[in-house]
């Protein structure tokens, strides 16, 4: 038995219009799919109740807040057992400046996304912060040479 929510080409297509554009109305959503909106409502409706459809957010350009340097680092620790674990993803998860944070297979074992104003403030989020954990072994930083293709 099987969780998959089974997607048909109308839902494929709401799914593409509200990721471009989360704020259509459902008169504006109907329209684009070919729907009346009644019917079209309910697609919506199934595809939140199915988890598909997970929320809805504004999208923010970082440099308008401040946050115009984004690094992505490789994070490996020392620690082997589970509390150790949990307390380094409590702490830094906690941190205003990580954006992602992820737990991975193999080495790295940690990839945080940081956003902040610039160099000197990861500097700062590196050696005040981060570095600082004592289950961190090693920190390797990337910065971007440029942005590619990025999907909020």
């Amino acid at each position: 038995m099987s969780n998959k929510v089974t997607l048909d080409a109308v839902d494929r297509d709401i799914l593409f219009h509200l990721s471009q554009d989360g704020r259509l109305t459902n008169v504006e959503l109907a329209k684009r799919v070919g729907l009346t909106p009644p019917p079209c409502l309910r697609r919506v409706k199934r595809l939140e109740e199915a988890g598909v459809i997970t929320g809805y957010r504004a999208v923010i350009n970082p440099r308008a807040i401040g946050r115009g340097l984004e690094v992505l680092v490789n994070v490996e620790i020392y620690a082997q057992d589970r509390k150790s674990f949990q307390e380094f993803e409590d702490t830094v998860s906690a941190f205003e400046e990580v954006t992602e944070f992820r737990r991975m297979y193999g080495r790295p074992d940690y990839f945080i996304r940081v956003a902040v104003a610039d160099h000197a403030a990861y500097e700062t989020f590196i050696t005040e912060k981060l570095s600082s954990l004592p289950a961190v072994l090693r920190l390797e930083s990337h910065l971007t040479m440029k942005e590619i293709k990025t999907i909020p």
